[in-house]
């Protein structure tokens, strides 16, 4: 079967994108992106040409460009051009120039999905392509791309998910050409007469890829020489193999996890039953930004005592009590915020807390209700500030009997809305404050006190 008749069956086959579909092709100018352009040219379907130029190697760049800008004119389309200065990107994000090169070119291309583009020149205006139907970014990755990319993730170690390698389509994104090795490709380019422009780049063993494809394959070969076509179909196999695997893992989080508002709950005794119980963590605490090395430090958290947590980017895993909390580090949002030795000042749903350290001086105690003065001596940090719930219970100053929260908020006669609003921080397991109404008794100041805890909260909606 010919390229153009595989080309069209895999893309009906895949459902990958229909005949009126608007699309934009990511061309290079070297023969994969050439060769797309003109399968897409001889299928009939419209598309218009995004082409990056990263600037990186001199002349060289500025050709591919010119040889992208007369692709357009040979199939009488439009072409998007954009020039990134890629060496500052990578130096003012710190990052690799692949990563920056996939990054800006990934922005770009997003950019250029969602713009309401002008019709193209060459219609008419009675064409069908004056109704915009769904509009899809098309890539030149092959299978040969496939295989480099299975290798890479499974020596990174990204688990079965890594292993399924490229998808064919990702929202907007298709690669409709993953089912063509290379030298199929570079025949159709050759039997088409197409012109194409080389990258030096992509002999230089500098580049993970690069490395990949020109020393670790064909060292491979040698061994195995049908290493190509085995991860071909492995790679088949691994994408039915991580379907499955998902399967279970929903069926597991469903049991385990919990929503409440912007935080996900786990019992700590349900979970350490659960088995195999790091692979399941790793792939929850995963969507979280947590990396493979904190899996363990999360499984710790499950024999730890309150208050211990850890952290990714985003998110923190609080133990509190017999619950793991992942809560977002945005305080604005979560519903469980720690409150650490060194914090100053904590924004959080109810306005900004302030918060210090001092001598104890008996003529400076405030007596406001929102201000919090209060013994030292037994507060332990990380300190937890959450909304209160059903079961709690602390000493209101004053008596020396506890009290549920539900039967003081009757005593004060507060509204079912003035319940909903009201906040606690707790010491160990224990309420030190019910934010704007009462401090705990056992931590009141006293003869014996020397240091003192001062919170206060401050910017509140409700505060007079």
């Amino acid at each position: 079967m010919s390229l153009i008749k595989e080309f069209i069956q895999n893309v009906q086959q895949q459902n990958l994108f229909k005949k009126n579909d608007f699309l934009l092709l990511a061309v290079s100018g070297g023969a994969d992106s050439v060769a797309l352009c003109e399968l897409c040219f001889q299928a009939g379907f419209h598309f218009e040409i995004a082409h990056c130029n990263f600037q990186l190697r001199g002349e060289e760049s500025e050709r591919d460009e010119k040889f992208v800008r007369q692709l357009g004119e040979k199939y009488w389309t439009k072409v998007f051009v954009k020039k990134f200065d890629t060496k500052k990107y990578t130096e003012e994000n710190k990052i690799s120039i692949q990563v920056a090169a996939r990054e800006l070119r990934y922005q770009w291309f997003d950019e250029l999905l969602k713009a309401d583009n002008p019709i193209p020149a060459f219609d008419t205006g009675n064409s069908p392509f004056n109704i915009r139907h769904s509009r899809f970014l098309l890539t030149a990755h092959h299978a040969n791309d496939n295989i480099e990319t299975l290798l890479m993730n499974f020596l990174k170690g990204t688990g079965i998910n890594g292993l399924k390698g490229i998808l064919p389509k990702q929202e907007k994104i298709i690669r409709p050409l993953l089912f063509a090795k290379k030298d199929e490709i570079l025949e159709f380019v050759r039997e088409n007469n197409l012109e194409f422009v080389e990258d030096s780049s992509n002999a230089s063993d500098k580049y993970t890829r690069n490395y990949f494809r020109n020393q670790l394959i064909p060292s491979i070969e040698k061994v195995f020489p049908r290493v190509q076509e085995n991860l071909i179909h492995n790679i088949e196999r691994f994408n039915e193999t991580e379907v499955l695997y998902q399967q279970a893992l929903d069926v597991h989080k469903k049991k385990l996890l919990e929503q409440k508002g912007n935080e996900i709950h786990i019992p700590v005794l349900k979970l350490l039953k659960t088995e195999p119980l790091k692979t399941i963590v790793y792939e929850i605490i995963e969507d979280f930004g947590f990396t493979a090395h904190q899996t363990d430090e999360a499984i710790n958290l499950l024999n730890s005592e309150s208050g211990k947590y850890i952290s990714s980017a985003t998110h923190k895993i609080i133990r509190n009590r017999n619950w793991l909390i992942i809560a977002p580090i945005n305080t604005l949002k979560a519903g469980h915020v720690l409150i650490n030795k060194t914090d100053k000042k904590i924004d959080f749903e109810l306005g900004t807390l302030l918060i210090k350290k001092g001598d104890f001086i008996p003529s400076k105690i405030p007596s406001s209700h929102f201000m919090a003065v209060l013994d030292a001596k037994d507060i332990k940090f990380p300190l937890l500030l959450r909304k209160w719930k059903q079961g709690d219970y602390f000493y209101p100053l004053g008596m020396q009997k506890k009290k549920k929260l539900s039967k003081f908020f009757i005593d004060q006669k507060m509204s079912v809305t003035d319940k909903e609003k009201i906040w606690v921080i707790e010491s160990n397991r224990r309420i030190i404050w019910v934010i704007g109404e009462r401090i705990d008794d056992r931590f009141k100041i006293n003869g014996k006190t020397e240091n003192v805890l001062f919170i206060e909260l401050t910017g509140g909606k409700n505060m007079a």
